[in-house]
């Protein structure tokens, strides 16, 4: 499986973090890069790599990467670099999904102009679809993520919280946030269908 079909199918819909070799079978690290950043994929992203000109240092920085590390390293520092861009990511305080904007400073939540209220976990459950960049998000990771609990088969937690989600969020709520039957919910950034 290429790199980019890989990266594109990842079960939970993102990575937190994706680490790059710039010589890779079948396309480079430059191209796979420009290509997920070309498609609106922020993930975090380092190159882990020997090839080590300033030129090329700069490409892979010009292009999107969060940090460019030269082999060989030190592991201690291969995390401790993994740790700051995994702090800078998680300090951005606002998240944008088509119209739709939410603030995880002030827990606000506005489609265009007007403001929506709501309860903690609801506002916990958008943001993880918002996370998503509008992949589908299963029930099975919204239950671990939203309520830190397993999947269980008999519950219908999510399906009560989406409806309640889609009430409050009217009238955008029901074109913004779609089912895939059997699967799970996905956010869809037209809201004009």
């Amino acid at each position: 499986m290429a790199a980019y079909d890989l990266v594109s199918a990842s079960p939970s819909g993102h990575f937190n973090l994706v680490l790059l070799d710039v010589m890779m079978p079948n396309q480079d690290g430059w191209q796979l890069l420009e290509r997920l950043r070309a498609g609106g994929d922020e993930t975090p992203a380092i190159f882990l790599t020997a090839r080590s000109s300033v030129d090329e240092r700069i490409k892979g920085l010009e292009i999107g990467a969060d940090d460019y590390i030269i082999k060989p390293f030190a592991f201690a520092e291969l995390m401790a670099r993994i740790d700051a861009v995994l702090r800078r990511q998680s300090a951005k305080t606002a998240l944008k999904f088509g119209p739709l904007s939410v603030d995880l400073v002030s827990r606000t939540v506005s489609i265009g102009s007007k403001a929506f209220e709501l309860a903690a976990k609801e506002f916990s459950l958008l943001v993880e679809l918002v996370k998503a960049g509008g992949e589908v998000v299963s029930r099975a990771d919204l239950l671990e993520l939203v309520w830190k609990i397993d999947f269980d088969p008999e519950t219908n937690v999510v399906d009560v919280y989406i409806a309640r989600l889609r009430r409050r969020l009217q009238p955008e709520g029901a074109k913004l946030i779609h089912t895939e039957r059997g699967v799970g919910y996905y956010l869809k950034e037209d809201l004009s269908e």
